[in-house]
């Protein structure tokens, strides 16, 4: 996936925002709280795993536990093609529940209608 597809696809997540952060991060956001992390100089790209997805990812060549992170469960990429399309996409928009999840059911209810996440 290609950078520019890859803000596209994050931006059309329910509620997504990005800013520049940390000088060369663009830092991908629900509710206030980061689910995604990508580098403005390249195509690596971070973020919030399941707890079983996180020991899984963390075995593939190219795949490491994020600095910083790793003890709450995010992996980092250092590029986007280490997983297929799909996949990436999926792990994404894994990411992007589990932390609108963890917002207040205000936040929910605000961001994604009356019925929240459902």
């Amino acid at each position: 996936m290609t950078p520019a597809a890859l803000k596209k696809f994050l931006l059309s997540l329910p509620a997504a925002t990005v800013n520049v952060q940390w000088v060369e991060d663009e830092v991908y956001k629900v509710g206030g709280k980061m689910f995604a992390v990508t580098w403005l100089k390249g195509d690596s790209v971070t973020f919030k795993a399941a707890d079983d997805s996180f020991e899984i990812l963390t075995q593939i060549d190219g795949i490491i536990p994020a600095p910083y992170l790793a003890r709450a469960k995010w992996v980092k990429l250092d590029r986007a093609s280490r997983l297929s399309d799909a996949d990436l996409k999926g792990y994404l928009k894994r990411s992007h529940a589990l932390v609108a999840a963890g917002l207040p059911k205000k936040t929910q209810r605000e961001l994604f209608g009356e019925k929240g996440l459902g």
